[in-house]
């Protein structure tokens, strides 16, 4: 990986940029009207974290941000786990939303594999919205109620979403290729009222019928009541093997449906994401109406800078948080543009077409699809007009100095290449993105505001630039989950985040900060397997591989690469007797896939002796990943602490093989 120090810069924004920038015109008004004079991002960013609370109080006031009561503080408790944000005050997410459209306004535009380019007025997207929230009342769903999705990354699910929200209803959805235990480990957490779902999709070219997969779903979801299907396989779907289904037109309300807004309290929960540790069920991590709300009028406004003649595409499917940060660009005066299908089918110039034809002029993806772009030798800009395109957005995985080259070589010299680091945790990016900041190789432009982000060692000490830390958070933010679904005294949501430092949240990624204030991520320091931004625990990949019978043991890590999201080889140990061949590779991936996601199918399949384990029986996933990027194994682990201190012998000399992936 590149350093910081080597500080090759590779775009600075025109002085017109600068001017026009919606964090420009916030500046400003902070000197005119708080008296808070700051001399360029770095102050802005400084005073935005010194001064927390009267930071945050900006973001409300300057947004207009409305609640029919008072909140009596800002931060009334800056405990982390615990903070207490703007008590008292009461919103709705889908009301800020909406609020002021133009009913003839674009919302958004949409193409699929199984659909042509379309679009949705505001308009559109209010009655759409209005209709699925007059369904759900008649089924039931009133405040704190949980709705959830089986859809993919079309219109009708943002209505669905924004319907959910405007009752004060709690949204949760996964992609309809998430395979059934994936989805039901998920789901069933949460208690869920209201199932909608499609019958299948179009990937790749090829067709997948999920009905039976929903059938499943409602035997293992005992408190859906109401089970909703929209037609997108098929006009009319086969729904005789569910058990009281609806479709979604007989289910949605008339047309002319009045859309209405249950205020309700900030802290009140707008959805719940998911992301896996290392053991155990998903984290089923509830953020809330009010802190999301604040969160991306900050970040969509100020650091994505998205305007009313800006079009935003970012390829990401419902089970990923890029999701709901898309939707959330809809608080901007930008729209949006949905894409559900496969991005590299019938080659990876389609998202590129899309880019031509609906004029988008932000398009982001995840770095592992430039990496993808690279390898095929695409060529954006070849025969295409891409002019409207202005800015490239890479999140993910850390995205690579050859990334940085190709896209102002392959894309565009005057392109603004922002690459962001965050996490589902808190739905946003704590590093990433500046408008008037200049991008270098390899590098993310800047902490974001409000986000009080250092480099810690393991004593809990800051780092200075150029060294390599833990990421952590010394303050909080809004959008950090208010709790864990059924974590009823907090000790789950403690020990996923603070266990290592009292009071500070630390996220699970190595950072390196230069003396620039920009930074580089050094992929994940925890176990966790991060595939296009969706992170999977390995309890549920082992589950999934200790299910084939010939496996007797595994362990799976996620190895860091350049160029690439990683190489992810699994160790298994085998029955006596059995060998590792090509069906049984074959089965071991089909597995994964059905269980768990497409993309958590291993790289590579490897055969050991023994699995190094703790005394205790833990599985040392993080040493042998460490071991694979080329540290000492005494480095790695202690190895009086093993089990049987020789297991490690066989990993030290595989990641000295040629062919070892790291």
């Amino acid at each position: 990986m590149t350093e910081p120090s080597a500080a090759v810069r590779l775009w600075s924004p025109s002085a017109e940029r600068i001017e026009r920038a919606n964090i420009t015109a916030y500046a400003a008004w902070l000197e005119r009207e708080k008296g808070v004079a700051t001399d360029g991002y770095d102050a802005l960013w400084r005073w935005s974290v010194e001064r927390l609370e009267e930071f945050w109080a900006s973001i409300w006031e300057y947004y207009d941000v409305r609640s029919p009561t008072p909140h009596t503080a800002v931060l009334a408790d800056a405990s982390m786990p615990g903070a207490q944000w703007f008590p008292g005050a009461r919103v709705n997410y889908a009301e800020h939303l909406f609020r002021g459209r133009d009913d003839a306004a674009l919302a958004i535009q949409h193409a699929s594999e199984l659909r042509e380019l379309g679009s949705w007025s505001w308009g559109e997207l209010r009655t759409r919205t209005a209709a699925v929230a007059a369904g759900l009342r008649t089924a039931g769903v009133g405040e704190g109620d949980r709705v959830v999705a089986y859809m993919p990354n079309i219109p009708e699910t943002i209505a669905a979403f924004l319907a959910c929200a405007s009752l004060g209803a709690t949204w949760s959805s996964c992609s309809p290729d998430f395979g059934a235990r994936t989805v039901v480990d998920r789901f069933a957490q949460i208690e869920p009222t209201v199932l909608l779902c499609v019958d299948g999709y179009r990937y790749g070219g090829k067709d997948f019928d999920r009905t039976t997969v929903i059938a499943g779903l409602q035997a293992e979801l005992p408190t859906v009541r109401t089970t909703v299907v929209l037609p997108y396989l098929n006009d009319e779907p086969d729904l005789s093997g569910l058990r009281d289904a609806v479709l979604w037109d007989d289910f949605t309300g008339p047309a002319d449906a009045e859309l209405t807004f249950t205020p309700v309290a900030f802290d009140h929960p707008l959805w719940v994401l998911y992301s896996s540790g290392t053991t155990g069920l998903p984290k089923p991590i509830v953020q809330s109406q009010g802190g999301i709300l604040l969160e991306q009028l900050k970040k969509l406004n100020l650091h994505l800078d998205a305007h009313a003649d800006d079009r935003v595409l970012w390829f990401t499917t419902t089970g990923w948080m890029m999701w709901n940060f898309l939707v959330g660009v809809l608080l901007t005066p930008a729209s949006i543009v949905l894409y559900d299908g496969n991005p590299g089918h019938p080659d990876l110039g389609v998202l590129w077409d899309l880019a031509e034809r609906a004029g988008v002029t932000t398009f982001g993806t995840g770095a592992a699809f430039i990496a993808s772009c690279i390898k095929a030798g695409t060529e954006p800009a070849d025969g295409r007009d891409l002019s409207r395109l202005t800015a490239i957005g890479a999140t993910g995985s850390p995205l690579s100095p050859e990334g940085f080259r190709w896209v102002y070589e392959h894309v565009g010299a005057d392109t603004w290449l922002f690459s962001t680091s965050g996490g589902t945790d808190v739905c946003t990016a704590f590093v990433g993105g500046v408008p008037t900041e200049p991008v270098y190789l390899g590098e993310l432009q800047s902490r974001s505001l409000g986000c009080d982000v250092q480099a810690w060692d393991e004593d809990g000490s800051e780092l200075p630039a150029g060294a390599v830390g833990e990421l952590v958070l010394t303050q909080p933010m809004p959008s950090m989950p208010v709790f864990f679904w059924g974590d009823e005294d907090g000790s789950r949501y403690h020990d996923s985040y603070f266990a290592m430092y009292p009071g500070i949240w630390r996220h699970g990624d190595w950072i390196e900060f230069s003396d620039r204030g920009t930074a580089v991520i050094h992929g994940r320091s925890d176990s966790t397997i991060n595939r296009g931004g969706i992170r999977m625990g390995t309890a549920e990949i082992y589950a999934a591989v200790l299910a084939i019978d010939e496996i007797l043991d595994a362990l799976i890590v996620d190895v860091p690469k350049a160029g690439t999201e990683g190489v992810m080889p699994l160790f298994v140990v085998l029955r006596e007797g059995t060998e590792l061949d090509d069906d049984l590779v074959r089965r071991i991936a089909r597995r994964v896939r059905e269980d768990c996601s497409p993309r958590h199918v291993p790289d590579v399949v490897e055969v050991v002796a023994q699995i190094p384990r703790t005394l205790s029986g833990k599985v040392l996933e993080v040493p042998v990943k460490r071991i694979l990027m080329g540290q000492p194994a005494d480095k790695a682990a202690s190895r009086d602490s093993l089990a049987d201190p020789s297991s490690l012998d066989w990993f030290v000399d595989y990641a000295a093989r040629p062919d070892s992936g790291g």
